[in-house]
């Protein structure tokens, strides 16, 4: 069909790409209704083309990104978040940073489990476009997001480093209790990285954090580096096996439930039956429960 919205008239010379902006994207609803995503997109792309041909950018971003979540319904998730990443720097030119953003999450999020480079190279833009923005809040919250997927492919180094930036970030919204968290994972990194005078400086620096002294946090940290300090395999898996411990995201609880002090140990006991051990102590609560009133006594 000819888009006669498309035919410059005689006294016309500027083709109307307003109308055929809409043709077009009417059309991509419809092909997307009838789930012929690879038309879709093709319509999502010439609405796109449209739009800017018009000096409409933050629409023909919307449009990008349109034809990108048409990619991703037939699973072609790269050319997806290509196409996303577009949409982002498109919406960053119309002024519109917080837009830009949320796309660039959305695309982390979809490449996460295909390919973690990328999504944590989404999530770091997406963090630094807040960031630039003032809000600090969604920035940290992008940046944990980093930091988890760093832990998970093992980047220990990188993964400390975002953690402090992340830490400082929640440290400046004043939100205290998280930073004890993110003292938590830092403690836990460290101490996998072999490094405690890092794990150690850690908690010290966390004394000048309102509220932080007397925490169960700091309580348990100060446990958990000393049995570290003396070789105590024991302690450091009652601490690892503790609520506080086990219930972080799932990223820092195995970093939690796998860590082994220097030098084995308890010479008592030979590596599988303290394997089992710290699985009994995850199973039956039973074991645990002591160390949770040692905790909680410890807070009255």
């Amino acid at each position: 069909a000819h888009h006669s919205s498309l035919k410059t008239g005689f006294l016309k010379w500027k083709p109307d790409y307003d109308s055929a902006a809409s043709e077009y994207a009417k059309a991509a609803v419809a092909f997307k209704n009838a789930k012929q995503y690879d038309q879709a997109k093709d319509a999502y792309l010439r609405e796109a083309e449209s739009h800017q041909n018009n000096r409409a950018f933050f629409h023909a971003a919307k449009a990008f990104e349109q034809a990108g979540m048409m990619l991703k319904e037939m699973q072609r998730l790269p050319e997806a978040v290509h196409l996303i990443e577009k949409a982002s720097m498109m919406f960053i030119e119309s002024g519109t940073p917080d837009t830009a953003a949320m796309a660039l999450d959305r695309a982390g999020k979809l490449i996460e489990n295909v390919n973690l480079e990328k999504a944590v190279n989404l999530y770091q833009q997406a963090a630094s476009v807040f960031e630039n923005e003032e809000r600090l809040r969604q920035s940290a919250e992008l940046l944990g997001k980093v930091s988890r997927l760093l832990v998970r492919a093992r980047r220990l180094d990188e993964a400390a480093t975002s953690l402090l930036k992340e830490k400082n970030m929640y440290k400046e919204v004043e939100n205290y209790p998280t930073c004890f968290k993110k003292t938590i994972a830092q403690v836990l990194v460290h101490l996998h990285r072999n490094d405690y005078v890092a794990a150690d400086k850690c908690v010290r620096e966390s004394y000048s954090i309102p509220g932080f002294n007397g925490s169960e946090d700091a309580i348990a940290l100060e446990q958990l580096l000393e049995g570290f300090d003396q070789q105590d395999q024991d302690q450091v898996s009652a601490i690892c096996n503790s609520p506080l411990f086990k219930y972080m995201d799932n990223d820092y609880a195995k970093l939690s439930l796998s860590l082994r002090v220097p030098g084995g140990g308890t010479k008592k006991k030979s590596p599988e039956s303290q394997q089992e051990a710290g699985e009994s102590a995850q199973n039956a609560t039973g074991t645990v429960n002591e160390e949770d009133d040692e905790y909680s006594s410890g807070l009255c």
